[in-house]
Order: C-alpha cells, then sequence, then structure tokens
C-alpha cells in the first residue's frame, strides 16, 4: 500500500526559506579569513603612498634620523610649494596630460583598428605579420634609442612633444590584447550581416567593432595612459628639464644638488602621483566594468 505524499505546509516552506536565504548569505559573504588578508594587502598597497605623504611633510634632518616619522608633520604646504616651483610642476603636468591622454587615444584607435583586422579580416601576408607584430614585443626597446634620437634630430623634434608622442602612438601588446578580445567578443556573423546591408569597411568599423570592443578599448586606454604618465627612459632622453618636460622628467630637477632635500622630492612625486590616483577615483567603475565584461565575454 502506497502512502501518498504529504503536501508542503506553512512551516516548511518558511524553513526552506530560511535556508535558501543561509546560502545566499554564505556565498554573499566571504569569511573573516577572506577580510584579513584583503586589509592586508590594501594597507601594504597604500603604504608607499602614505610614506610619501609623511615624508613630504617632514624635512630631511628628520628623514635622516632613526626611526624615521611615520606620522604627518607641518611642511607639507612649503614642500608642496617648492616642488612646483623648482620642477616647473604646472608646465610638467599639463605636458604629461597631454602626452598621455594622446598616446593612450591613439593607441586604442591603431590598436582596435589592427586588432580588428588580425582577427575578422582576410589578407595577404596575415599569417606571416601577427607573428612579426607579436615579435616586436621581444625588442629591448634600448637598442632603438640612438637611431630614434638621430631621427628626432633630423626633423629638429629635440625637446618638442612630439618626440616621445609619435614613437609610441601604436603599441604591439595592444594590437595582440585587441585582437584576442574580438577574437571571443565579435562574431563573425555580425560582421558578415553588416556587409550584406551594405555598411563600408569604416561604417562597419564605427557602428560594430567600437561598440563590441568598447569594454577592452577602455582597459587598454587605462593601461596606455598609466605607461605613457610614468615612461622615464625615452622622454629623458627627448626631452630637458627647462623647456618642455613631462612630470617624470621634471622630477629629476629635484635631486641635483649637493645634498638632495628628500622631503621636496617626495612632495614632486606627491604631486605626480595625485592626478592618476584621481583620474582612477573618478573613472575606476568604469575601467573595473570593462574588466569584468572583458573576463565574461571572453
Amino acid at each position: 500500500m502506497t502512502s501518498t505524499p504529504r503536501s508542503p505546509t506553512p512551516r516548511d516552506a518558511g524553513r526552506h526559506q530560511r535556508q535558501r536565504h543561509r546560502l545566499r548569505h554564505r556565498h554573499r559573504h566571504a569569511g573573516r579569513i577572506t577580510y584579513a588578508v584583503l586589509t592586508l594587502f590594501a594597507a601594504g598597497s597604500l603604504f608607499p603612498l602614505v610614506w610619501t605623504a609623511i615624508a613630504a611633510s617632514r624635512n630631511t634632518t628628520r628623514l635622516a634620523q632613526t626611526p624615521p616619522p611615520f606620522w604627518f608633520g607641518s611642511n607639507l604646504p612649503r614642500n608642496l610649494r617648492i616642488a612646483w616651483t623648482d620642477a616647473n610642476m604646472g608646465t610638467a603636468l599639463f605636458n604629461t596630460v597631454l602626452v598621455a591622454g594622446t598616446v593612450a587615444a591613439g593607441t586604442v584607435l591603431f590598436s582596435t583598428l589592427a586588432g580588428f583586422a588580425f582577427a575578422k579580416l582576410r589578407f595577404r601576408f596575415k599569417n606571416l605579420l601577427l607573428p612579426l607584430v607579436i615579435g616586436t614585443m621581444m625588442v629591448p626597446p634600448q637598442l632603438g634609442v640612438v637611431p630614434l634620437y638621430m631621427l628626432i634630430a633630423e626633423l629638429s623634434w629635440t625637446d618638442r612633444l612630439q618626440a616621445v608622442v609619435l614613437p609610441t602612438l601604436v603599441s604591439a601588446f595592444g594590437v595582440f590584447f585587441m585582437r584576442q578580445y574580438l577574437l571571443q567578443a565579435l562574431p563573425t556573423e555580425l560582421v558578415e550581416a553588416a556587409r550584406v546591408d551594405g555598411a563600408s569597411s569604416w561604417r562597419v568599423v564605427w557602428h560594430v567593432v567600437f561598440p563590441a570592443a568598447r569594454p577592452a578599448m577602455a582597459v587598454l586606454g587605462m593601461l596606455a595612459f598609466v605607461m605613457a604618465w610614468n615612461d622615464f627612459f625615452w622622454p629623458i632622453i627627448a626631452l630637458t628639464q627647462n623647456g618642455n618636460p613631462t612630470v617624470q622628467v621634471a622630477l629629476t630637477g629635484l635631486g641635483r644638488g649637493y645634498i638632495p632635500d628628500q622631503s621636496v622630492i617626495m612632495a614632486g612625486a606627491l604631486l605626480g602621483t595625485l592626478p592618476l590616483l584621481l583620474a582612477f577615483v573618478i573613472f575606476g567603475k568604469h575601467i573595473v566594468g570593462g574588466i569584468m565584461t572583458g573576463a565574461v565575454k571572453g
């Protein structure tokens, strides 16, 4: 004799609902160990910035003492004013924003176009050109300094901003990065459908490729901007501290002298770092969203 299944009671429904709520709560919130580890890593990441601000608020005599200071002093406004004046920081910040913004925009544009060509188009020598582009990343940049400097000297571009902008407008890493992203994120059928509808190549790029590649373009733009902002090796060769310096070139002027003022150097480094932090605070949500969208599509 078979027994009929018992119909669920309101008490059973409430118990199941509480169990589902506990499971969701368990998956949504990490444990205490996870939060402790994340807090430790966050503190370690913020320590260099905090120490730079502390050192910028002291003087060289106090920084040379043992133990070093671990709290802020009262010399920060004075040191910031000296660094701003001595390093020509106003001109340097304007030049760096111009250079980094132009390099980031050019890298994103040209890398997206080249990445789309390598990912979805068919043309002669495609299988030869892609390894050649990737192979350029294996060449140390120091090997090209002498011929590159001879070229800009021949063009009379020394101590001019185009000397640091044009050589970095295209990145082999950016081409490879966009090519790998568009292989997964952009269906070939979508490009072929646009072709069937009579769209030209530029219209396909504008209305199909750019919307699909927007998350990867945001990430690549952020990386290119930060790399151009922090670039020191080539700008110190092509530019001068008293002419058209970038931030990294301007900071070299603070370390000169018989006894460099370490607190002023730290104040200049703080001035050169704050714009990047401000940009990340403003655009950080979009950058992280682009990374997560790219990860889901990939």
